[in-house]
């Protein structure tokens, strides 16, 4: 550990940056926060080397100058009730996507070509994770999704014309706007209780009330029925077979040290391949007399 505020050294500081938000979270950011910035120069040779002959070490600190970049953007996220760890580590695989694809030669700073990236790959990771964006299929509501926050922040609940204006500026409707500001409003409930809960929490958790798919005990007689059904047809259609044909199937679907082909050519004395039509032969065999 370091004194507040004290350097670390630079390969600490990329060791840490490397390891991602894994660990502490703090020390990751104080890691990344002090890795070099580089020069436009600098980053525009590292590129070329990228560029021009594949160099691994120079994206790889390409990336590192970028990871406080990522936390920076990240941090405008955390509204969305998602962990800041999470936000970052998936804004760094948009980084490094964005690294792969910088051209030097456009003359623009890798900084400013990567903000896309990096946003796109959060953007994914908030719509996959957070439920309302269940609703939000097309490009037009995912835009809606995004944006609606920024208005809300300076407007509050939205009157029906400002709705209506949201709705023109977003390229949605109104109905579209409404809901989703229902649905900004109101918060994600965990299935199971918090760990300090107490018991009249626990007693509101959805993990108290809502039951099991599998807890039908109807439905577990039948399979337990199904299961009993299938395993004597099978066993009726392997006696069926001839005993060389019994012993491949065992010895390849039947034991937990599954036989290789070559291992069964060798104690039968025949090749593989004629083991290989020996297995294929009683499979298909099987499938008749079961179904």
């Amino acid at each position: 550990m370091t004194a507040a505020g004290a350097v670390l050294p630079l390969s600490n500081a990329r060791e840490l940056a490397l390891a991602g938000p894994l660990g502490s979270l703090d020390a990751y950011i104080s890691a990344v926060s002090q890795v070099p910035v580089l020069s436009q120069a600098e980053e525009a040779a590292l590129a070329r080397r990228l560029r021009d002959h594949s160099d691994l070490n120079a994206a790889r600190e390409l990336v590192l100058s970028q990871l406080r970049f990522v936390v920076h953007i990240a941090r405008g996220y955390t509204g969305y009730g998602l962990p800041l760890g999470d936000l970052v580590q998936e804004g760094n695989v948009g980084l490094m996507k964005a690294v792969k694809r910088f051209d030097p030669a456009v003359g623009v700073r890798l900084v400013s070509f990567a903000v896309h990236w990096i946003r796109a790959e959060i953007h994914e990771y908030v719509l996959r994770n957070w439920r309302l964006v269940k609703i939000a299929t097309t490009k037009a509501q995912r835009k809606l999704f995004f944006n609606l926050r920024k208005y809300k922040r300076s407007l509050g609940w939205l009157t029906a014309d400002e709705t209506q204006a949201v709705a023109r500026d977003l390229g949605v409707s109104a109905a579209e706007v409404t809901e989703m500001e229902r649905r900004l409003a109101s918060r994600d409930l965990s299935y199971d209780p918090a760990p300090d809960a107490d018991e009249e929490d626990e007693t509101y958790s959805p993990s108290a009330y809502l039951p099991a798919p599998d807890s039908d005990p109807a439905i577990a007689v039948e399979r337990a029925e199904w299961d009993d059904d299938v395993t004597d047809k099978v066993a009726h259609a392997m006696s069926q077979l001839d005993a060389r044909s019994q012993a491949v199937l065992r010895a390849r679907w039947m034991t937990d040290q599954k036989a290789t082909l070559h291992e069964l050519a060798e104690e039968y004395g025949v090749s593989a391949e004629r083991i290989r039509q020996i297995e294929a032969n009683a499979i298909k065999k099987l499938r008749k007399l079961v179904a």
